[in-house]
């Protein structure tokens, strides 16, 4: 059973950092592809990075390109270091694992975690 849990959210003022994690376990992750999203209140859940774990390409949403680094770290830990925050990042992110694919969109995952709440003051 695959399971995703998250931590290293919380609360930072605007300009600061984060790092949040995503431990991976219950497969072998080296031919998945693995996402963050986020979920701001009232809004749609929204793709921001994705890594493919065997090769380590990855891509980003546009609003958080030069800001954002996902990166992964064998065997099963997937990190987003967060850098320059903004008030407008404050979400609920949620790491994501898709079997054959980066996921970007909700419908392309497979696994979801349980959710880490970030929060920028500004």
């Amino acid at each position: 059973q695959v399971q995703l849990v998250e931590s290293g959210g919380g609360l930072v003022q605007s300009g600061g950092s984060l790092r949040l994690s995503c431990a991976a376990s219950g497969r072998t992750f080296s031919s998945y592809g693995m996402g963050w999203f986020r979920q701001a209140p009232g809004k749609e859940r929204e793709f921001v990075a994705g890594i493919r774990w065997s090769v380590g390409s990855t891509s980003y949403t546009d609003s958080v390109k030069g800001r954002f680094t996902i990166s992964r770290d064998n065997p099963n830990t997937v990190y987003l270091q967060m850098n320059s925050l903004k008030p407008e990042d404050t979400a609920v992110y949620y790491c994501a694992a898709s079997r054959y694919r980066v996921p970007t969109m909700t419908d392309e995952t497979d696994y979801w975690g349980q959710g880490t709440q970030v929060t920028v003051s500004s």
